[in-house]
């Protein structure tokens, strides 16, 4: 809807003529007319465009990143995790509150802290009991923000830590299940190990146990850190985006934190604050409908 409207505008200003009005009028039904072209073009470019566009694609977190913290998910997430390590695991019910938060700033979930403490469980299982008792009804469908995604150009994934039943519950909810390329997950980044290892695979991959997680973003989704804007709550996942040579945007928040280029209160402010986001496509635009209003005239 923004690109009509700023078209009709642009055509409306351009197709205006001091010539008869039978002129006037024959220019504007060729406006008109040759406006499906135009847009075939502009889809078209996107792909063509991509490789001189200063960004070509946005990872982004889910939680608390596309909703803001209020929503409570995050809250009841964490009681629910206490629980399980208090019910599943037999941890000591004085220490599950600060073990729970220290393993998660040390190793950025207390999922991964408990697996390296040596705890077993089975990852469905913690997932089914975290996940599966949370009030998604506080999510609402989220028209602003659909909106601005599917008026971005660039390619957008979603970069969470979550499994896909979580992932797939929240999107559905702020009704945005068709706005992004793609989901990394759980599943991704921990795919079950192959039941014959090649001979290619047998010793595993070397790096991929010392990626960060922005290494890890850019080696999945195959993108360009230098051309790639990562958004998320986190101080400690934007640090880690940084190092790997990501652009930075802290959600949530209105100051800097370390390794972040930018801060946004909301999510819904990215336009306000990233204007650069829409601007290649934009001057891409005008210089096609310019070009194919002046052959319209001249012909």
């Amino acid at each position: 809807m923004y690109r009509q409207e700023g078209e009709g505008r642009y055509m409306d200003s351009r197709c205006a003529s001091k010539e008869p009005q039978k002129f006037r009028v024959l220019s504007s039904i060729s406006c008109i007319f040759s406006l499906t072209e135009i847009l075939m073009e502009v889809v078209g470019a996107r792909s063509s465009n991509a490789s001189g566009a200063k960004y070509e694609c946005l990872l982004f977190d889910m939680d608390d990143t596309l909703y803001p913290l209020s929503a409570g998910l995050n809250l009841a997430c964490r009681k629910n995790i206490e629980e399980f390590m208090l019910h599943h695991l037999g941890i000591e019910g004085t220490e599950v509150p600060k073990m729970c938060l220290d393993l998660y700033k040390e190793c950025g979930t207390t999922m991964a802290g408990l697996k390296d403490l040596g705890y077993e469980f089975d990852n469905d299982e913690f997932h089914a009991y975290v996940h599966g008792r949370l009030p998604y009804d506080a999510l609402k469908p989220d028209p602003i923000l659909r909106n601005l995604l599917l008026s971005m150009p660039q390619r957008k994934i979603i970069f969470t830590n979550a499994d896909k039943a979580h992932a797939a519950q929240v999107l559905s909810r702020l009704g945005l299940e068709d706005c992004f390329e793609g989901v990394i997950c759980f599943e991704t980044l921990n795919p079950p190990p192959p039941e014959a290892p090649s001979a290619d695979h047998a010793n595993g991959t070397p790096d991929d146990d010392n990626d960060s997680a922005g290494e890890t973003a850019i080696r999945i989704a195959n993108v360009d850190p230098n051309k790639t804007i990562f958004f998320d709550d986190s101080a400690r996942n934007i640090a880690s985006a940084k190092l790997a040579g990501l652009h930075t945007v802290i959600v949530g928040s209105s100051n800097l934190v370390p390794g972040a280029d930018h801060a946004l209160s909301s999510i819904h402010n990215i336009k306000e604050a990233l204007p650069q986001i829409w601007e290649a496509e934009e001057e891409h635009l005008d210089q096609i409908i310019q070009s194919r209003v002046e052959t319209v005239v001249l012909a």
